[in-house]
């Protein structure tokens, strides 16, 4: 008899007797690409992930700064000169803080430092500076890490969109824009966009059939839940909220982005989605030529026309390639200066050293080498408003789909070896 149906908890059995069968998305749409036909028996999990700015990010956080008595109430708190908000349970009379940081805080003395960077900092273990300026008028400094912290918690208000935007300027000026890295050049001369296409989580289950209210996940490499939709989801344009504990979480898929606009904050998440039915397949199996991109005005981020994340992802180099051996030894590195992670420095007289570890894969790099040292097809956009049409070059990706694709392999061996158990939503996400 043909199985077209399966229910979580069969699912979860199988996993439990190492009899299920788990893909990647990223698997199961290569193997799509090279003709084959999925059938419902061939896979019972798709591990799916993404990885990119996420502005709609914050962290709570309680820790001691002083003894019992010290002061009454903090008025303004500094962590590495990053604004935070005090509250909102207000506990300074014992010596604790319960503090609120945006991911998009930008630091009062360094502008290429954020609240992103600072919570990547935190989970690498790092010492952190805190300044309180007391409603007394008193100024205490100290410093903390993030085992000192009983509670630091990092909550998602709109992460994990279906799919996002890609992002033109048609007037004729340069602006600065969280959507580029540098001023965003006009006359439609460049591109830059957002989303992992074939490998995000609500692309493989945009019904919202197996994500839900308690659906466990992964956000930043540790254990977290959905607790709903998020902010400004729409059926259209749904997205999801979340929360995870820092103490687990993995450096390496957190971090700041520096855009035109200042710095911003960089999340990963992975999804398990388990096939229930044949509707969730068909999803699964969808490629990226098969998803629509809205290409969007960056002055107003009206849409203006549609082409498909296969312009972006399809034939394309996931990572950047550096070679030291091109490096011309630039006296001003156009590539250390714009880099939107830090991550390539310049010594003198010696070749530009890349940190691939703390690479986004953005790409910027390859549009402003002077000596091509730095390499990577970024795939370009088929712009057609009606008036005008062209094939416009991406510069920038403000979506790292290789390490999106290694999330979603993490996630695939914890399942595996029996180190993540799925979880059935508490409660359905109306769209």
């Amino acid at each position: 008899m043909t199985v077209t149906e399966r229910t979580f908890a069969q699912i979860q059995d199988k996993i439990e007797h190492n009899e299920a069968i788990v893909l990647t998305a990223e698997e199961i749409c290569n193997r799509v690409r090279a003709g084959e036909r999925i059938n419902f028996n061939a896979v019972d999990v798709v591990t799916a992930a993404t990885r990119g700015i996420m502005s709609g990010t914050y962290v709570v956080l309680s820790f001691s700064v002083a003894e019992p008595g010290k002061f009454m109430r903090a008025k303004c708190v500094w962590l590495n000169d990053v604004p935070a908000h005090v509250g909102p349970c207000p506990n300074e009379r014992i010596g604790v803080l319960d503090l609120i940081v945006y991911g998009t805080a930008h630091s009062r003395s360094d502008p290429k430092y954020g609240g992103g960077h600072l919570f990547k900092d935190l989970v690498e273990g790092k010492v952190i500076t805190v300044e309180v300026e007391t409603i007394e008028g008193q100024n205490i400094k100290t410093e903390t890490t993030l085992k000192e912290m009983p509670h630091a918690r990092l909550f998602a208000t709109r992460h994990a969109f279906k799919n996002y935007l890609a992002f033109v300027n048609p007037d004729k000026d340069a602006i600065p824009s969280i959507f580029h890295a540098v001023d965003f050049k006009g006359d439609l001369g460049e591109a830059t966009f957002c989303g992992c296409g074939e490998l995000n989580p609500i692309k493989n289950d945009p019904d919202l059939e197996t994500i839900g209210i308690g659906t466990r996940v992964l956000i930043n490499g540790a254990e977290g839940f959905v607790s709903g939709s998020g902010t400004r989801s729409s059926p259209e344009k749904p997205n999801l909220a979340g929360f995870a504990d820092m103490h687990g979480m993995t450096p390496e898929y957190m971090g700041g982005f520096l855009t035109s606009a200042g710095p911003e904050v960089i999340a990963t998440w992975a999804v398990p989605i388990p096939v229930l039915n044949q509707n969730i397949l068909d999803n699964i199996t969808k490629l990226d030529r098969d998803l629509k991109l809205t290409i969007v005005d960056v002055n107003g981020r009206l849409p203006i026309c549609d082409t498909t994340y296969g312009d972006v992802w399809d034939d394309v180099d996931a990572t950047v390639t550096y070679r030291s051996d091109k490096c011309i030894k630039c006296e001003v590195c156009e590539v250390e200066q714009t880099c939107p992670m830090g991550a390539v420095t310049l010594n003198d007289n010696v070749a530009a050293v890349h940190d691939a570890k703390l690479c986004f894969n953005c790409g910027l790099c390859t549009t402003n080498c002077a000596g091509s040292a730095f390499s990577a097809n970024l795939g370009t956009l088929h712009y057609n408003d009606g008036v005008v049409e062209k094939d416009i070059p991406v510069v920038v990706r403000q979506s790292d789909r290789a390490r999106a694709a290694a999330a979603a392999e993490e996630l695939k061996r914890k399942i595996v070896l029996g180190e993540f158990e799925i979880t059935e939503p508490i409660e359905r996400i109306v769209l």
